[in-house]
Parts: C-alpha cells; structure tokens; sequence
C-alpha cells in the first residue's frame, strides 16, 4: 500500500465515523433504540458509496467486500448512543445548539471526504475523462448516505431543503475533477474536500447569524 492508497484510507475513515456519528445523532433525535441508530449510522456511512458502486457495476457493492467500513459504521453509531443516552440533556434546551453545531460539523465531513472518494473511486475505474460521470459519482456519494438516511427518518432530505448542500458536493467534486487533472490525488482530494466543508461552514454562519424574527 503506497502513501496515496493510506491517505484515501484514512480520509475514508474519517468520512465514515463523521457521517456514523451523525446518522446515529438524528436516529437519536428520533428517540431511536440502539438498533435504529446503529442501522442509520450504517446507512448514512455507506449508502452513498453503494449507490456509486452499483452506478460503475462492481456488484457486490465494496461495503460488502470489505467489513471495515461498517464495522467502524456501527462501533461509532453505538458509542453516539451511549453518550446521548447518559447525556440527553444535549438534545434539549440551549444545549441543542450545540448539538446542532456538532452534527453540522459531522455532516460537513462526511460531505466533503465522500465527495471526492466518490470522484476518486471513478478515476481508478478508468472514468478519468469522463468529467460529468466523476462529478455524478462524488456527488452521489456525499449526499446519498444523508438522503437515504433523512428517508429513513422521515424527515425532509437536506438536499432538497438545504440546497448549498448538494452544490457544495457538486462544486467539491468539479474541483477534485480538474485539480486531479493538473495537481495529482492526494492535493485533490485534500483541497476539494476543504472545500466542501468551507462551502458548508460559511453557509451555516451565515444562517445564524441572520436576524432574528420579532
């Protein structure tokens, strides 16, 4: 395994515990058993990534191949549930904001990392001028763990409630595209997904800080 195959890892990884922990917080929210949170913590962390490998034909999708990335899926999604259980003064009161604030944060990682695995994950199949497909293949990675798991939760999907979601998905991915083209991977991946996350933070800061109906 050379350097850029352990930095994709660990970028993966890193997506994956992200997105866990916030589809374990909204089956939380939901007042969830341990079982619900755990299956929409699985969901949110590899349910894009299974759209994308049904997309490019590798059937069984990679999840299946390799446990790793839902076993982290569901140890993350259980410690979520024991903290909010011993805690669950953080899903009320003034606290809430602050639970808000940690699964924007989640979610933005989750976002910007899946963002470009899924435009990474094109390349390697040999997609690599195929711009609109890899721009389609991060996109439907970032945002389809988040609907599938907002499905399930019978909740508003944030991509169609929150609209600079899946544009900060679709520009992280343009720009994993064209940096990849001229710069390498790893520098993509690493840039594109700062991206997303930023594109995601300035989006939220802006929405708290609107003024306040009287």
């Amino acid at each position: 395994m050379d350097y850029q195959d352990i930095i994709t890892f660990i970028m993966e990884m890193l997506g994956t515990v992200a997105f866990a922990a916030s589809g374990a917080m909204v089956g939380m929210e939901k007042k969830m058993d341990i079982f619900g949170v755990c299956v929409l913590g699985v969901v949110t962390a590899v349910g894009g990534g299974m759209i994308r490998d049904i997309v490019l034909g590798i059937i069984p999708p990679g999840v299946f191949q390799n446990s790793t990335y839902a076993l982290t899926a569901v140890i993350t999604s259980c410690i979520v549930f024991v903290v909010l259980y011993c805690k669950k003064e953080l899903l009320e009161g003034s606290r809430r904001v602050t639970f808000d604030k940690i699964m924007l944060v989640m979610d933005s990682i989750g976002l910007g990392i899946f963002t470009v695995v899924g435009v990474n994950t094109g390349i390697r199949q040999g997609y690599f001028k195929h711009t609109f497909l890899l721009v389609f293949l991060g996109t439907i990675t970032g945002v389809g763990g988040g609907l599938l798991r907002d499905m399930m939760a019978g909740v508003p999907p944030y991509i169609f409630v929150r609209h600079v979601y899946a544009c900060a998905s679709i520009i992280g991915a343009i720009t994993c595209v064209y940096m990849y083209r001229f710069f390498g991977t790893v520098p993509a991946m690493i840039v594109s997904s700062a991206v997303v996350i930023l594109i995601r933070y300035l989006a939220a800061h802006y929405r708290w800080n609107l003024p306040r109906p009287q």
